[in-house]
Order: C-alpha cells, then structure tokens, then sequence
C-alpha cells in the first residue's frame, strides 16, 4: 500500500487533483477549469462528459508528480453539492447537461409547491426549504423536458447523482452506483437525520415525481465507495470517502465538536456550524443537513448559503474589467477612505440564506457623479462581508452563538476584505496557514477510513493561521450594515 491519498475536489468552476501524504501534508496538485454556460435567463449548466475527461487527466497529472500510482493508497472526492446529473446507466453517458447548484430554471415549480403550502411539511422531512437551489426539482425538470426520459426512468434504465456520485460511477465503470451522506442530505429527496433515522424518503420522491430506483445508494463519508478500474491510473485504487464541498471543509477545520464552525469563500460562500446528534429545526430560513458520519462519529449541521462570493470578483475582472486580477481588488479597496455611498447587491442568480429570493437580481445602490470604479470594486468586496453578517445574525435568532468563524476558500488571501469581515460581523476570523480545507477534509476522512488518523485527535487539533480581531468603532460599522439593509430592501422590492 502506498503513502499517499490522492484527493479529487471537483468545484463548481474548476476539478483538482490534490495528494497528501500520512500526515495530510500536501506534496502535489493538477487543476484545469471546467467552463459554465449560461443558455437561458438564470440556466447554469456544465458538461457531464467534459468535467470527467478534466478529473482524470488531473488526477493523472497529479499522481505523476507524486512519483507514480504505487505511492497511492486510495481516493477520497469532494465535490460541488445540488449540481444534478442524470445519465444512461447502459452507457454511463449524462442524458442533459449537469444542473448546477446556482441553477434557478425551476423557480416556477418551487412557486407552485410554496403556493400549494408544502414548504413547512418539506422542511419537517428534509431540514431544507423548498428552492431551485437543491437537487430534486432539477431532476424533475430533467424528466419532463428530455424526451422520453420520465419513461425511462421508470423503466429503470436512468440514474441520478451529484457530482461525486457520477464521478465514482465513471471510476468504477458502473460497478458502484452510491453517493454519501451530505451529499444526499443536499437534495430535497433524503429525511433527515443521523444513521438510521436518514434515508431516501418516499414521501419526498412521490411529492417531485422522482422514481426512487434512480437513487443511488447511501454510505457514510468514510467508507467503501468502490475500486477504481485499473486501466484508469495504471493501479486499481480503493475509494475511501466522499462528502459535499461544504461538509468536507468542516471536517478539514476540524470542526468535529457542536458550536464550531466555518465559512468557505468561493463562488458561493457557505457558513455550516456543527450542531451535535440534535436535529436543528431553523425559525429564520436557515437549512438543518448533516454535517458528517464517520469512523463511529457524526452530527448535524445549520448552514446558510450566499450565492454570490467569489462570482462578485471575477464579474469585476471578466466583464466589466475594472481590475486586472482578483489581488488587485485588495489594493483598490484599501485605497479608498469609504465606499462613497456605493452599495452592490449580488443576486446574480437570486439571493440565498436567508433570504431565499429565486427571482431577486442584482442592484447597484448609491451611486453619484462622484463615483469612481474603484467604488464599485470595494462596493464589491463589502457585500461579501454584509451577507455574511445577515447569516451570522439568522444563526443567532436559531439559537446557535457563533463566536468566531473559522475561514477558508479562495477569497480569504485578501487581507483587506478579512479584516473588513472581522469588522462587520464583529467577531474574530481565524484563517488557515493552509487554505485548501475543502480538499484536507477529504483526506481526512479518507484517512480515517484507512485506519491513519483518530477522529477524536482530528477534532482537537489546532489549525495554524492568522487572527483577524475587530477594529472598527461599532458606531461605523452600524452605519454601514445600515447602508447595506437599505439596499438589500430595494433589492428585494
């Protein structure tokens, strides 16, 4: 047996292959892009076919740096959640493009459901509110609009999975047709709860006319996922884990105790806190979902979901090209005495947590002769920090006390808006040495299931970084929320 756990972090925007050694050290990473396509107002869609082809040719890159396939003990996979994939299991060929998570074509349906009042019974079932955000009505939408393909899926001849459900359907040539357990919690289709009391529910597939033999089956996050065809790596490799992108950096944050929690920082932003074995029932539009199951462990998590992080970056670089590189929004930001007045509200596909507004689009509030395009970069980079204060805020009127928030994702290199975060939501940001905590809690658990890493010693490690502790005056900051709220409210009129 090798050393090495090669890890794929399938995300929305890019796949990688990252390998860690025994000691989860990092010794190599590969990454390619995978394109999004936008083909009708609020579609976001991705090729099936292209984000397998990218996930093998990284992982070949990766374990190729890592001194060959004989250094690799096994496969853990985190993946973007919701994102919906429907294929032939003849052919293992997806019958539609993948359904990304920002997806909102089934807004109307989700409409329908609030309209005939089921969202308090599906929140009861699954912890989640009823929104084109999670998987089930997208897999709906995919049987009504393909041809022929509801009957199919009757027939028995479609599956369904999230990304990493496919992913390891392809790595063992169709011999493993499961998923885990955050990921299904993530779908509108699974009862909540912990072990036994979780599971596929009837009540849930009939309500969005899914048939339940297009499910896969559900395993822990530790556990055997399958074997993946030799012919792939040159060595067949057991697959030893897999959780959502969320879960598993919660479990890289090594937030396995109830009352911590963390917040990732990428296209979207997504703030989970570890609840314990209780099942978290939110009064303010916050989600209950598992956080994870693993080696004799696992809890329940409250999320809230920004969707638009780290897509508010790249649309000032990309489109209207106001800065050169994402570092540079820092150093724009940091030259500005204020925000001029200057307010952008991000729905670019809605607004999530806890708002919950599918239809919402986005605003820019503010503006006067006076302002410059650097407003608009700083204005930016604030609403980051403004929709993570309205989470922070939600999770506290549950009941659950955040008193620091443990960071990670690709945004949380920027100094200026860490600090600005710090400032906002008036608490300490701690922020990891080592930033990929997505990917390290994939190792993790995979180490776990190989029998290398204690859960229990997991949890009570101490992550290196850096602290962030609140500077501005309380009267500032208050004046800025006030700002925001202003224009989150004609936003949302």
């Amino acid at each position: 047996m090798g050393d090495y756990i090669l890890v794929i972090d399938e995300g929305t925007t890019s796949t990688r292959a990252i390998i860690f050694d025994r000691e989860l050290n990092q010794v190599a990473l590969a990454q390619k892009e995978v394109p999004l396509a936008y083909p009708n107002d609020g579609w976001v869609e991705q090729d099936g076919e292209e984000i397998w082809d990218k996930t093998v040719e990284v992982c070949r890159a990766a374990i190729e740096q890592a001194g060959g396939v004989d250094q690799i003990a096994g496969i853990g996979i985190t993946n973007q959640r919701e994102t919906t994939l429907v294929w032939d299991r003849a052919t293992g060929k997806p019958i539609a493009p993948a359904i990304i998570w920002q997806d909102r074509r089934t807004a109307e349906t989700c409409e329908r459901l609030r309209k005939a009042g089921h969202e308090a019974s599906v929140q009861d079932e699954t912890g989640l509110l009823i929104d084109p955000y999670f998987s089930g009505t997208k897999i709906g939408w995919v049987l009504d609009n393909v041809e022929g393909a509801k009957a199919r899926a009757e027939a028995g001849e479609l599956a369904f999975g999230t990304i990493e459900s496919f992913l390891i359907w392809k790595l063992t040539d169709g011999a493993s047709h499961v998923t885990d357990v955050t990921n299904a919690s993530r779908t509108l289709l699974y009862r909540l709860g912990l072990g036994e009391d979780g599971g596929w529910s009837d009540k849930m597939c009939a309500l969005l006319g899914v048939p339940k033999s297009m499910l896969p089956e559900i395993r822990q996050n530790a556990d055997d996922f399958g074997t993946s065809e030799e012919s792939l790596f040159g060595k067949a490799l057991p697959i030893l884990s897999a959780a959502g992108d969320q879960q598993s950096a919660l479990v890289g944050q090594a937030c396995l105790e109830p009352g911590t929690a963390k917040i990732t920082y990428g296209t979207g932003a997504f703030l989970v806190a570890n609840c314990g074995s209780d099942r978290p029932d939110s009064a303010n539009r916050l989600l209950g979902t598992v956080g994870y199951e693993a080696a004799g462990r696992g809890a329940m998590a409250l999320e809230g979901s920004i969707f638009n992080a780290g897509t508010i970056v790249q649309w000032l670089r990309d489109d209207l090209r106001l800065i050169e590189d994402a570092a540079e929004s820092a150093e724009v930001a940091a030259g500005l005495k204020g925000n001029g007045g200057v307010y952008i509200v991000p729905a670019f596909t809605g607004l999530g947590a806890p708002h919950w507004a599918a239809d919402a689009r986005g605003t820019i509030t503010g503006i006067t002769r006076a302002t410059k395009a650097e407003h608009l970069v700083r204005a930016g980079l604030e609403s980051v920090a403004y929709q993570t204060r309205d989470l922070l805020d939600a999770f506290e009127a549950d009941g659950v006390a955040i008193k620091e928030l443990r960071v990670d994702g690709g945004m949380v290199a920027n100094d200026w808006l860490m600090q600005f975060i710090a400032d906002i939501c008036e608490r300490p940001i701690l922020r990891p040495d080592y930033r990929e905590m997505t990917a390290l809690g994939a190792a993790a658990l995979a180490a776990m299931q190989l029998g290398w890493l204690d859960a229990d010693d997991w949890a009570r490690r101490t992550v290196p970084g850096t602290r962030f502790e609140p500077k501005m005056e309380k009267t500032a900051s208050a004046r800025l929320r006030q700002g925001w709220a202003t224009a989150l409210r004609k936003t949302l009129a």
